[in-house]
């Protein structure tokens, strides 16, 4: 019988323990995922230790309330169970890394007998000796040096409390920092696992549009330009370059022909090719794209190997600094002072612990970075370059209107529009296939090959006839699409306040599509909040004509426009701007921006991008909302000032120790310890949210859930 109580209340957020049955972890993940099917819950956390669930809500407090009294219908049983790559699972192994390593630190302490704890130090201290002689072995001076000689002092002194809490804060830190690595990793993987509903399966040499989870081994599966590789195949017609550069870190992309091995959540750059399946089993492409990786250089968070820099650098000073002491006073405890207080504890423990904070920070607003080095990066961003459509404006476009030409019906060339634009994952093609569904337009195949040509338009034929759908420079200056002589007046008059796709049969205009394409409502706000942020330019780069781009650049503030270009030339754009000295993040949503996403400093794919736009950032933004980046540039900004601060308190605090116990003011033990909880102190202190959340003094609203509490 479960029952719920509820422990806390706060402006649109709810605590509710519940008691009656233990709850495994898939069970708690099972209860999360049906209590976010409900449109009034934002964000739910089971935590099984203490069977509380924490629900954040949009203060519709009847479905609230409906949805908890609503688990009393769940049948757990069905829970799906969790892998070891589950990042709860993941989140509970560290926790309880931490938790048992501090139980046995604090046990130790207090029950063992003094000469059964003074051997045990001295059998941790072992290793921690060794690495120093290894590594003075090698000729480096390192802070795995200073670290063996400290706890070594201790030992060697006797002073045994001491050389334990050394040993006991440096293993919580080498579980933090494994711990961050691991959430980038696994971040990166959770962008990258399958969120493909779909795909094209040749059936009697005819595509046919499939369930993904129906798709079985030996099935032949069309993969296309843009479009994630949904699972392990082998090609069997075709040729396709295969983006791999998030999985492998190579940058280039690589040619997969007839007979050559392609993988689930590798992205197609280029080409067609026909693949027959040989692998559907999810939870192998997860693993396997897990340990490639956990195997990939390029997932080192460049702040922890900062930190690990600055510790390096202050090691030769503290050995000078012990040998004048020494040399001058000529008392060898004043001397220890300089090696007793270890610098690199707290920055070990401390600048993990920011960057973990700060991408669960992230996370929370709806925003995924897929490795803390580019929190780094965005902090030190000073140009940011949109894409319009999709991103700038709604990721939605609406279809307005279709004129059609040539004497062609207009429910006919919408319906053809929408059969080969439906190949294709863009927000204009979207748009079209949404438009012939309202309009009970059902189409069938009726059309042959169908060709992505990239940043321009598609190719296809139906019957006899050549089709092209497209922007004007592909349909008129590429194809020399031909207007209807008796409709040119029309062609002229077309309406201004929308963009336009121009499709084409046998060389000759049939259609123009109108897609209404509005500004964001935020988008002007978020821009001159960047401003305000640092960003010394906003350029705008798109494909759109110079007409329709001039108006979306002049209503928000856009620093600088380029209309009409090609993906190449954002590629280009920006690699000049990094050849200028800028830092730049480039934020996306399709095809033709994933060549500027790659070679962007941090690439930013948005929430309904295409495929290869996700797969390829280095962020992605689940929310649908540009206010998302403003809270990223101040996470990461906020993420480097706490680094900065924190280690400057540490050299501050730490050294004003060392000169305690120089002076004599305090022995060598007695600094050891302020030092050590100093670090704890520093420790917790870099777990605090990043970005402070402004009080509110609006009514809390009232959820009962104790009214018919008792849940069979």
């Amino acid at each position: 019988m479960l029952q719920f109580s509820v422990v806390k209340k706060l402006r649109n957020r709810l605590h509710v323990k519940v008691t009656g049955h233990h709850f495994t972890e898939a069970e708690a993940a099972y209860v999360e995922d049906t209590l976010l099917l409900n449109d009034a819950i934002v964000d739910v956390t089971f935590y099984t230790r203490s069977s509380q669930i924490a629900i954040k809500h949009t203060g519709d407090v009847d479905a609230v309330r409906d949805a908890v009294l609503g688990l009393r219908d769940l049948d757990l049983s069905e829970a799906p169970a969790l892998n070891e790559y589950s990042p709860r699972l993941v989140n509970k192994k560290y926790r309880e890394m931490m938790i048992n390593r501090t139980a046995l630190y604090l046990g130790k302490k207090a029950v063992l007998p003094a000469p059964i704890a003074a051997a045990w130090a001295w059998f941790d201290g072992i290793k921690f000796i060794g690495k120093a002689i290894k590594t003075l072995w090698q000729r480096k001076l390192t802070v795995e040096v200073l670290d063996g000689v400290a706890i070594g002092a201790a030992l060697l002194q006797k002073d045994y409390p001491t050389a334990g809490a050394v040993m006991y804060l440096l293993g919580i830190g080498d579980i933090l920092e494994e711990w961050t690595h691991r959430k980038s990793v696994l971040n990166l993987a959770q962008s990258m696992s399958l969120n493909v509903d779909k795909v094209w399966v040749l059936v009697d040499d005819i595509e046919v549009s499939k369930p993904v989870n129906e798709v079985v081994a030996g099935d032949q599966i069309i993969i296309r330009q843009g479009e994630v590789i949904p699972l392990d195949g082998v090609v069997i017609d075709g040729v396709v370059l295969v983006n791999e550069s998030s999985m492998t870190g190579e940058p280039e992309a690589v040619r997969r022909d007839k007979d050559s091995s392609v993988y689930a959540g590798t992205v197609v750059e280029d080409g067609k090719a026909i693949v027959e399946v040989r692998s559907t089993s999810k939870t192998s492409r997860y693993e396997k794209i897990v340990n490639l990786i956990e195997e990939s250089e390029q997932m080192k968070s460049g702040m922890e190997q900062q930190a690990y820099r600055m510790a390096d650098k202050l090691v030769p000073i503290s050995f000078i600094g012990a040998g004048l002491t020494y040399l001058l006073t000529r008392n060898v405890m004043k001397a220890l002072s300089f090696v007793m207080v270890d610098f690199s504890c707290a920055l070990k423990l401390s600048i993990p612990l920011s960057v973990l904070s700060a991408m669960q920070e992230a996370s929370k607003r709806g925003i995924t970075v897929k490795g803390g080095k580019f929190l780094e990066q965005i902090a030190q961003a000073d140009m940011i370059v949109f894409d319009k459509t999709g991103t700038l404006t709604k990721a939605e476009p609406e279809f307005e209107q279709i004129i059609p030409f040539n004497g062609h019906d207009a429910d006919e060339m919408l319906k053809l529009a929408a059969c080969i634009e439906e190949h294709f994952p863009h927000s204009m093609a979207k748009a079209i296939v949404r438009a012939a569904k309202d309009h009970d337009l059902p189409h069938k195949e009726m059309h042959s090959d169908v060709e992505y040509v990239v940043a321009h338009g598609i190719a296809s034929k139906v019957g006899r006839y050549r089709v092209r759908i497209g922007s004007a420079h592909y349909i008129f200056d590429d194809e020399k699409t031909k207007i209807p002589t008796d409709e040119q007046e029309k062609f002229n008059n077309l309406p201004n306040s929308s963009s336009h796709i121009y499709l084409a049969i046998g060389g000759t205009l049939a259609a123009v599509i109108c897609i209404k394409d509005p500004v964001r409502e935020e988008a002007k706000q978020v821009i001159a909040d960047l401003h305000t942020l640092g960003i010394k330019k906003v350029v705008m780069m798109t494909g759109d004509s110079k007409r329709n781009a001039q108006r979306v650049a002049d209503e928000l503030g856009i620093d600088e426009l380029h209309a009409e270009v090609l993906p190449e030339d954002k590629a280009a754009y920006v690699k000049q701007a990094k050849a200028e000295g800028y830092t730049v993040m480039m934020v996306g949503d399709g095809i033709n921006d994933s060549p500027a996403i790659s070679e962007a400093h941090v690439g930013i794919a948005m929430n309904e991008g295409a495929p290869i736009a996700q797969k390829i950032a280095n962020v992605t933004i689940s929310s649908d909302h540009l206010q998302a980046l403003v809270d990223l540039r101040r996470i990461s900004m906020a993420l480097m000032k706490r680094i900065k601060a924190n280690y400057n308190g540490i050299v501050g605090f730490n050294g004003a120790l060392v000169g305690g116990g120089v002076l004599g003011i305090m022995p060598p033990s007695q600094t050891a310890w302020l030092h050590n909880l100093f670090t704890l102190g520093i420790g917790l202190e870099s777990m605090t949210p990043l970005l402070k959340k402004e009080e509110t003094k609006e009514t809390v609203p009232t959820i009962d859930v104790t009214a018919d509490s008792v849940v069979a």
